[in-house]
Parts: C-alpha cells; sequence; structure tokens
C-alpha cells in the first residue's frame, strides 16, 4: 500500500526500512528538546518492531532519503489504537507531507482495526488542526486507553511529573479521539440529508418509471375512443 506524488513516497514500512531506524530516534529526540516537550527518546528496537508488525509509515523523496514518519500503537485488545511519532524532517517541512502522512496512517487504521477508537495526544497545534480536519475530537484523558504500558511511555518526557501529580487526569498535551462508532453515525446522517433532497420522482427505478408511462394512462386517441 503505498501513495505517491511528485516530491515524495508515503507507504506502509517493510523490512528494507529497518535500516532508518537509528535517523529516527535521533531526530525524535533532537525535536523534542527544541520544542522543550514531547517525548524525547525512541529505542530503535521499538521502532523496528513496528516497522516487522507493519504497524509503521514512511515518507521518503525520491533519493530515498527519510522524509517522515508515524507509527501505530494497539492497547487494550486493540480496542484502542494510537497513531503515534509523527515526525516529518525540517528540511522537508512546508510540503504539506505532515498531513499527508497522517490522511494515510489514519485511513490505514481504519482498515487495519475497523473497530477500534483511534487517539493520539499532543502539544502541537498544526497536528490537533490536521486532527480536527480529520474528524477527531478533543478529549479528557479519561477517554483514552487505560492501559498503564501507554501512560508509561510518557515517561522520557520533561512533563511526565505534571501527569504524575493529576493522577493521568491531565497534562500540558492534548487528547484527541477518532471514534469510528461516531463516524458512522455522521455518515449515515450525511446519507439521510442527501436522500431527503432527491425528488420523489428519481427514487423510482428509471426501468419502472418508464413502464408506468407506458402503461399507467390512456393516449389521447385511446381516450376518444374509449368515450365514444
Amino acid at each position: 500500500m503505498k501513495k505517491t506524488s511528485e516530491k515524495f513516497i508515503v507507504q506502509t514500512a517493510v523490512e528494507e526500512h529497518i535500516s532508518y531506524a537509528d535517523e529516527l530516534c535521533k531526530l525524535y529526540e533532537e525535536s523534542a528538546k527544541k520544542r522543550g516537550t514531547g517525548i524525547a527518546k525512541r529505542d530503535p528496537e521499538y521502532i523496528k518492531e513496528k516497522i516487522l508488525e507493519n504497524k509503521a509509515i514512511i515518507a521518503l523523496n525520491e533519493n530515498k532519503e527519510l522524509a517522515g514518519f508515524c507509527y501505530i500503537e494497539t492497547w487494550q485488545g486493540k480496542n484502542y489504537v494510537a497513531n503515534s511519532g509523527l515526525i516529518v524532517k525540517e528540511e522537508f517541512r512546508k510540503h504539506g507531507l505532515a498531513k499527508r502522512i497522517k490522511e494515510f496512517v489514519l485511513d490505514y487504521t481504519r482498515k487495519k482495526f475497523p473497530q477500534a477508537k483511534i487517539f493520539g495526544i499532543t502539544t502541537s497545534l498544526a497536528v490537533m488542526k490536521m486532527n480536527s480536519d480529520l474528524g477527531y475530537k478533543p478529549v479528557t484523558f479519561s477517554e483514552l486507553t487505560q492501559d498503564d504500558a501507554f501512560w508509561s511511555g510518557c515517561k522520557s518526557c520533561i512533563n511526565y511529573d505534571v501527569l504524575t501529580r493529576t493522577s493521568r487526569k491531565n497534562c500540558l498535551c492534548t487528547a484527541m479521539l477518532f471514534d469510528p462508532k461516531e463516524e458512522k453515525k455522521k455518515e449515515f446522517v450525511k446519507a439521510q440529508k442527501i436522500e431527503k433532497k432527491i425528488p420523489s420522482k428519481l427514487k423510482t427505478p428509471k426501468a419502472q418509471r418508464i413502464k408506468v408511462v407506458k402503461t399507467g394512462g390512456l393516449s389521447k386517441a385511446n381516450k376518444k375512443t374509449k368515450d365514444v
């Protein structure tokens, strides 16, 4: 599964992309230092594991240089899925690549885990905007997975003490959730509105409408004959 453009290829990562793991971990650490927040460290082995599990999305430029990355985590028996670690190298920003990766990973996740609630936590306003455009809603931390393994992943963030002091009720990150059930409701309501706008005569199959026109009433000639 891949999507190409003039400058970048966005695709599910495969075994040949394991070689980018070390570079990715350095990018995560550098990005967190510049922002002054966020999860600073990822282990290369963890990134490799995600790639081998087909739970990673990678973006490369035409010269096969690493341009961006994102990975998927599953929690509570795959009832919750997190699209985590979205990153785009600084020299490849302002090309709409982050948005393309977000769209790709959401579409991929919905196909792979159709019943799961998809969530993320972020301090980035740009990511919040992208999430909102894709149908995510801001939620409280209580609506996210309560799996301890997920929250322990925040330990390398400089704001982890805030999370622990509030008993995981809130932090500097904003939690956002995509609920497939809510999305289906929206799609159903939209379909109902479209249905109401269609003229009733067009709801009848064309072949049936033609039959009604031909047999449903007498022609003027036949009508005169009958009247006589």
